[in-house]
C-alpha cells in the first residue's frame, strides 16, 4: 500500500465530515506535516502520512514537536484503519 492511496482516503473521510484537507507547503521550512485537516466549529490539525511501518524522520519528529509546543494537534498516519479514530479524536478536542 503506498501513502497516496492512505492520503486519498484522509482526503475523502474529512470532506464526508464537511472539511477540507488542503496540501500544508512550506517553502524555506522543511520538515511541515503533508496535510492540514480543517474540520467544522474551528478544529485543526496538521497530519503526516506515512507508507505502512514508515516512520517520521528526525527533522519531522522536531517539527511535529515544535507545533505541538505551540498548542497543535499533529499525527502520523500509516494506514488507512487510522483515519477514523484520529478525525474523532480532533473533532472532540
Amino acid at each position: 500500500m503506498r501513502e497516496k492511496y492512505i492520503e486519498t482516503k484522509l482526503v475523502k473521510a474529512v470532506k464526508s465530515m464537511g472539511g477540507l484537507a488542503p496540501k500544508f507547503v512550506s517553502p524555506g521550512l522543511d520538515g511541515v506535516p503533508d496535510r492540514l485537516v480543517l474540520l467544522p466549529g474551528g478544529k485543526i490539525a496538521f497530519i503526516e502520512l506515512k507508507a505502512p511501518g514508515e516512520t517520521l524522520r528526525p527533522l519531522q519528529v522536531r517539527r511535529k514537536r515544535q507545533l505541538e509546543a505551540l498548542g497543535f494537534l499533529v499525527y502520523c498516519i500509516d494506514g488507512p484503519e487510522q483515519i477514523g479514530g484520529i478525525l474523532d479524536e480532533i473533532q472532540t478536542t
